[in-house]
């Protein structure tokens, strides 16, 4: 099994390069309007932004932000299949206007938006990110009525294009089946609220930002495995530091980045570099808490009666008897800005050691003496 990886350095409003409807699946999180860390960006895509920011005209700055990120929406909406899936991490913004202090919705003015374009606004996800300050209040501090509360959640928009995706072919069915995740995963991940901390990608001098607003491995990872089949293709019109292509990677689907800034180039090539090698251990980390919830299962309620195919373990639902993970062997560039991950063969696997997470548990597969 191998996965492709393709890097596009260009205005993700301008997605030429890719076909109509060939998109399975897109995560992204754009530049915020109105957070203070893209107004050069913004500003340099539409010069009126500057002005309006300038003189204060916060209403006009923000809907201007957002028609650019609306060119991308439309071109999303032409590249993504029929009943394909966008996963969109957005925050609100929080800006004080002179002595007014106010938000900026930016989740809800985006899914208006791409409720026009067409697309079918389904229920969100709301990613809570509990920050580490002693000082859970501002503004007045204990006297009322001036102080507001803390912004520690962002959204993940889910939006689909047209009706419910119909598996037809036998080898759809087939990959639909290989690309099922754990009972107990189900029951955690589509829950509505997710909690988990964001982090930040530090980068070195060579690279264009000293810091750029990443979100964590773990999202993508989540989204692509409950919104995609294995060998589906992915997109992420916003690239960055290219998180959304690593856990595409250890998902075993194929993906396309694209990043206006070409400077970036380097710096995702390094992180390609020094994490490929370590992506397995996400699948295995997986199964390390499916055996765990097998043990408890077992002790507490009963024994399992299915078992999975591929890993001869068992599993709570006959729908799981043929989930694949897949295993990342190498990742190598095959040509400028193309990366191929080569992944293990089930069928010539004797042995699964997953000593490496701490289990102290080995596997045996099909054809394990």
């Amino acid at each position: 099994m191998q996965t492709f990886h393709r890097i596009i350095f260009r205005d993700s409003r301008q997605l030429g390069l890719l076909d109509d409807e060939s998109i399975d699946l897109v995560v992204t999180s754009p530049p915020y309007p109105m957070i203070e860390m893209w107004d050069d960006l913004f500003t340099a895509l539409n010069p009126d932004i500057g002005q309006y920011l300038e003189r204060g005209d916060y209403r006009k700055a923000f809907e201007s932000m957002h028609r650019i990120l609306d060119e991308v929406w439309a071109e999303l909406y032409r590249v993504m299949k029929a009943g394909a899936l966008a996963c969109i991490n957005i925050g609100d913004a929080t800006r004080s206007v002179g002595d007014r202090f106010q938000l900026f919705a930016n989740h809800s003015r985006i899914q208006g938006k791409c409720m026009e374009m067409g697309f079918d606004v389904l229920p969100s996800i709301l990613w809570r990110k509990p920050t580490n300050a002693p000082n859970k209040f501002m503004g007045s501090g204990m006297l009322p009525a001036g102080a507001y509360v803390t912004l520690e959640h962002e959204y993940i928009l889910i939006l689909r294009k047209g009706g419910k995706k119909i598996f037809r072919s036998p080898g759809e069915k087939r990959r639909r089946r290989e690309s099922a995740y754990f009972w107990e995963e189900r029951n955690s991940w589509f829950s509505d609220i997710w909690d988990f901390k964001g982090t930040g990608q530090e980068m070195n001098e060579r690279d264009p930002r000293q810091r750029s607003a990443a979100y964590p491995f773990l999202l993508p990872f989540r989204l692509i495995n409950m919104y995609s089949l294995i060998g589906d293709t992915v997109l992420d019109p916003f690239l960055g530091t290219a998180t959304t292509i690593l856990a595409a990677m250890a998902c075993g689907r194929n993906s396309v980045g694209c990043e206006i800034d070409p400077a970036f180039a380097g710096h995702i090539k390094r992180r390609i570099e020094q994490e490929a090698a370590g992506l397995s251990r996400y699948n295995l980390q997986r199964i390390k808490e499916h055996l765990e919830f097998v043990r408890e299962h077992t002790r507490t309620k009963s024994a399992l009666k299915y078992v999975n195919i591929h890993f001869g373990f068992p599993v709570k639902t006959g729908q799981e008897k043929e989930l694949k993970l897949p295993i990342v062997k190498s990742v190598e560039e095959v040509e400028e800005n193309l990366f191929k991950a080569t992944y293990l063969d089930y069928g010539s696997i004797k042995e699964l050691d997953i000593n490496g997470i701490g289990t102290g548990i080995q596997l045996c597969l099909p054809g394990s003496s």
